[in-house]
Formats: C-alpha cells, structure tokens, sequence
C-alpha cells in the first residue's frame, strides 16, 4: 500500500485560472497531502492579487479537509516564482496587495505545515514564502533572493525580520539589503532549506518527508504549528508603509522608478531622483534668500 495519484480537486469555488489544486492520499497511513500549484509559467509564477485570492481557496479548503495532513505549495514549470507581478504592481495596485491581503497570512494561518518544493527561481514575495513555510524541499538548481530594493518595492511587516529567525540577523539583512542570490547548496547551509535533492528525486523526497508527518498525530502538529508561529505575532503584520513614516511611497519619483525601469529594461536611476530633489530644494532655498529671508 502507498499513495493514490493526484487528483484534482473539484467543487463549487474551486474552478481556478492561474494555480492548480490536487489531492492524494495515502493507503498505509490514511491521511492524505494537498498541493497548490501556482500555474502562470510563461510568467515565472508572478503573483498577483487574483493568484492569491485563488490560492486563499485552495488553502480554506485543505485546511477544512480532516483527510489532509499536509499542504504543498509548488510552481508549475521551471521556476517556483519571482515576486510580485511588477507590470501589474505599477498600476498603483502594489500596496493593496501587500497591505490587503498579504500571501505569508496563507502560510501563517494555515492549521496544517505547510511545505514549500522550489525550483529554479525562488525570488521577492516568493522567497519570503518560501522561508515563512514550515519546510522547503529545494531542487539543487533553486536560487533564493530579495529583490526589492533593485526595483523600488519596499516590503514590510513580520516576514521581515522573522527571516532573522530563519537564517540569523546578519545575512537577514544581506539577503534583503544587498539582494544577492544563493543558490541551493547555499541556501541549505544558511537553513534557508531543509535539504536539497536532484529534479528527478524531488517528488520522492517530498512523499518521503510526508509520510513522517502523517505518521504522526495531526492534532499535535496542529498544535506545533501554531506554537511556532506565535512569535510571529511579536512582529507588527504590516508597519512601516501604512504608517507616517512613507505613505505615500508608491507615488514618489523614486517608489515609481524601480518598476519603471525594469519594464523599460534599463538600469534604475534613484540616485538621480535624489540629486534632482536637492537641487530643487537648493534653488528655493537661494529664491528664500535672494528675497531677503521674506
């Protein structure tokens, strides 16, 4: 006895466009594992706001199956994904999608451990769901990385520094700060991964760490899951943006600028931005002066 195949997962509210959503089950143990796939690969994966709403479906959905033990969440094609859908982000939508309905609300709310299987890619809002997940199997051709600053998307909120937790203050700052990419091995010594296996084993060691699970009592994992992600509510969900600090970011000259540039393919010029703000204040400054201070 063993695992049944895939099924897809049919039903009223769970018709999807831009993820899939299948379930198996194992004969031996008698609990089974969901799998949401995010499905846009000619896009690398990119999220936006209706992927989230579909993937908050699939997730209500698992989490309401006494039959599931555990959630998977995978990206279809060569890529697990790279962030936020910076097209879509420049239409002024960017701040709804992470202050609205952040996606790591998925993972941190879920009942059940949730287990991230990366490829490829694994970049911005996707990495940070990666590492917000209770366990991440990586492909050894994963690559892990932030990179927000590079296309002026400031993020916010315990995902944040709960990456300290992950992999220590010093390369959690490195990660999002400098937004260098790492791959696999890499990410596997830093504990950003729990282990790293060929593309041909990756399915058989995702059953294999399955299997362990539903061999344990789901209650208590249940109950695990939310003791560790308490101290995530030691961190403020959503902060610095939606605070006085930079609310109007998203309509500044260098908040535009990044997104800009990127579909334009060209190198971000914020520094300029900031060059062009001090010779503006420079000049009403002398105007101020050259009228006597009046």
């Amino acid at each position: 006895m063993g695992w049944t195949d895939w099924q897809q997962v049919e039903g009223e509210g769970l018709d999807f466009e831009e993820i899939l959503y299948d379930k198996k089950h194992h004969d031996g143990l008698g609990g089974g594992i969901a799998r949401v796939t995010m499905n846009l690969p000619d896009k690398f994966n990119a999220m936006a706001i209706s992927m989230v709403d579909e993937m908050f479906r699939a997730f209500y959905d698992a989490n309401h199956d006494p039959s599931i033990g555990v959630i998977i969440v995978a990206g279809a094609g060569k890529h697990f994904g790279v962030g936020g859908d910076v097209v879509w982000e420049r239409w002024g939508l960017r701040e709804a999608f992470y202050n609205r309905y952040p996606h790591n609300r998925l993972i941190r709310g879920s009942r059940k451990p949730v287990m991230a299987v990366v490829q490829g890619y694994c970049l911005g809002g996707h990495n940070h769901m990666a590492y917000c997940c209770d366990f991440t199997i990586a492909v050894d051709n994963a690559k892990f990385g932030q990179a927000g600053p590079k296309v002026s998307s400031p993020a916010d909120g315990f995902f944040v520094p709960y990456l300290t937790k992950v992999v220590g203050a010093k390369k959690a700052r490195e990660m999002w700060m400098l937004c260098r990419r790492y791959p696999a091995e890499q990410a596997l010594q830093m504990g950003l991964v729990n282990t790293v296996v060929s593309a041909d084993e990756i399915w058989n060691e995702v059953d294999r760490w399955c299997e362990e699970l539903l061999e344990k009592s789901p209650g208590c994992l249940e109950i695990l899951k939310a003791s560790f992600d308490q101290e995530m509510d030691g961190y403020t969900e959503m902060g610095i943006l939606s605070s006085q600090h930079y609310p109007d970011w998203f309509d500044m000259p260098e908040g535009k600028e990044g997104g800009a540039a990127f579909t334009e393919k060209r190198k971000p010029e914020f520094w300029r931005i900031r060059r062009d703000e001090a010779d503006a204040r420079r000049k009403l400054i002398e105007e101020y002066e050259s009228k006597g201070g009046e």
